[in-house]
C-alpha cells in the first residue's frame, strides 16, 4: 500500500513537470502577425516564471527593435510583455513601446495564437489597438535568440544563458532590475503588521478629475515629471500588499505614492523596515497605474527603493528608481474575462 501511495504521489509530481514544461516550449518561440496595422514579430522565451526575448515592429529592411519583458501564467493562458529597452531605432515606423495583454489558444493541433489588445507601456489610456500573433517556425530577424529558441529544450532555457543571451542582445536591463517568483507560501504577513497596512480605495473617475485640480508640491511633481514603466503586476487575488524599502543605503529617501492619479500616500520614509500599503482589487479598473514620486533623492541620488508585492500566492519583486525628471510606473492589470 506505502508503495503504491508513492509510486502514485511520484507520478503526480512527473505529470506537473511534463505540464509546465510543456507550456513553456510552447510560449517559446517566434510570433508573427499585427498589432492593429503595423507589422510584428516577437520573439519570446520563457524564463522561470518570466518572459524574455525581443521585438521587432515594421519590415525586415525598415524596422525597430526593442527587448521585451513580461510573464505568462499557464494557469489562465495570459500573456502579459512590454517593449523594455529600444536596440535599434534608426528605421522603422515610429510607435512607442508598448504593452500588450493577450490570451494564449491552440485552436488547432499546429495552430497557436496569441490574442488580446495593446496600449502604449507608459500610458494605458492611449490605445495601440488588438493583438493577432501566431507562432511560426521561421523568423524574418535572424539575431542572438535563434539558438535559445532551436535548443530550448535541449538545454538553452538554463537562466544563466538566457541572461547572457540578453544582455548580449541589449536586454533586458539590470536597470531597473526585476523578477518574478512563484511562491507557494509567501513570506507570512502577521496580525499586527495586517492593522498596520492601511488599504488604499482607488478613487472614482470624478474624484480623479478633482484631484488633479490641487496644486500641492506632490501634485506638481507628479504632473510635471516623466512615467518610466519599471513592472507589470497581474490583479489574481482579492488583495495586493506593497511593501517600500530604501533599496541602497539609508540615505533619507522619501516618496509619494499615486494610484489612478490620486495621491495615496507622500512623506514615506524609506528605510530597512518595510512601508507597506494594501490595495482591494475589487476597487481596481481593468487596467491601472501605480506611480512613486521622489519627494528627495536622499544624500546618494538617484532615489531608489526596493517593492515586494504579494499577490495571492506570488511575490513580486523589483527596484524601483525615481529622480527629479522621471518618476516609476507600476501598472496592475486584471486577468481579461474570457
Amino acid at each position: 500500500m506505502k508503495t503504491n501511495r508513492t509510486l502514485h504521489l511520484l507520478i503526480a509530481v512527473l505529470l506537473t513537470v511534463f505540464y509546465h514544461a510543456a507550456f513553456a516550449q510552447q510560449i517559446t518561440g517566434v510570433w508573427k502577425g499585427k498589432i492593429k496595422a503595423t507589422s510584428v514579430e516577437l520573439k519570446i522565451i520563457k524564463s522561470g516564471d518570466s518572459l524574455t526575448g525581443t521585438s521587432y515592429y515594421g519590415s525586415k529592411n525598415n524596422f525597430r527593435r526593442y527587448s521585451i519583458k513580461g510573464y505568462f501564467d499557464p494557469e489562465t493562458n495570459d500573456v502579459i510583455w512590454w517593449d523594455d529597452e529600444l536596440i535599434s531605432g534608426n528605421n522603422g515606423p515610429a510607435t512607442e513601446a508598448s504593452l500588450s495583454v493577450a490570451d494564449f489558444n491552440c485552436p488547432g493541433e499546429d495552430k497557436m495564437l496569441l490574442d488580446g489588445t495593446s496600449s502604449v507601456r507608459d500610458n494605458k489610456d492611449i490605445s495601440k489597438g488588438t493583438i493577432h500573433l501566431q507562432k511560426t517556425g521561421s523568423t524574418a530577424f535572424p539575431d542572438e535568440w535563434d539558438w535559445v529558441i532551436a535548443n530550448y529544450v535541449a538545454g538553452a532555457n538554463d537562466p544563466n544563458i538566457i541572461d547572457s543571451i540578453g544582455q548580449l542582445a541589449g536586454g533586458p536591463r539590470v536597470y531597473p532590475d526585476e523578477k518574478i517568483i512563484s511562491s507557494a507560501a509567501p513570506q507570512t504577513i502577521t496580525a499586527e503588521k495586517r492593522k498596520e497596512a492601511p488599504v488604499v480605495k482607488a478613487p472614482a473617475a470624478s474624484d480623479r478629475n478633482i484631484v488633479a485640480k490641487k496644486s500641492t508640491t506632490n501634485q506638481e511633481k507628479f504632473t510635471s515629471r516623466q512615467n518610466k514603466l519599471q513592472m507589470v503586476i497581474p490583479v489574481t487575488a482579492p488583495v495586493i500588499e506593497l511593501r517600500f524599502y530604501d533599496n541602497a543605503a539609508i540615505d533619507g529617501d522619501s516618496i509619494a505614492i499615486f494610484l489612478n492619479g490620486h495621491v495615496v500616500r507622500e512623506h514615506i520614509l524609506l528605510g530597512s523596515e518595510p512601508q507597506t500599503i494594501k490595495i482591494l482589487a475589487a476597487d481596481l479598473q481593468d487596467d491601472n497605474e501605480l506611480v512613486l514620486v521622489a519627494e528627495n533623492l536622499g544624500s546618494i541620488p538617484p532615489n531608489t527603493s526596493y517593492l515586494v508585492a504579494i499577490v495571492g500566492h506570488k511575490q513580486y519583486e523589483a527596484r524601483l528608481f525615481a529622480d527629479e525628471g522621471t518618476s516609476a510606473l507600476i501598472r496592475f492589470v486584471k486577468e481579461k474575462e474570457k
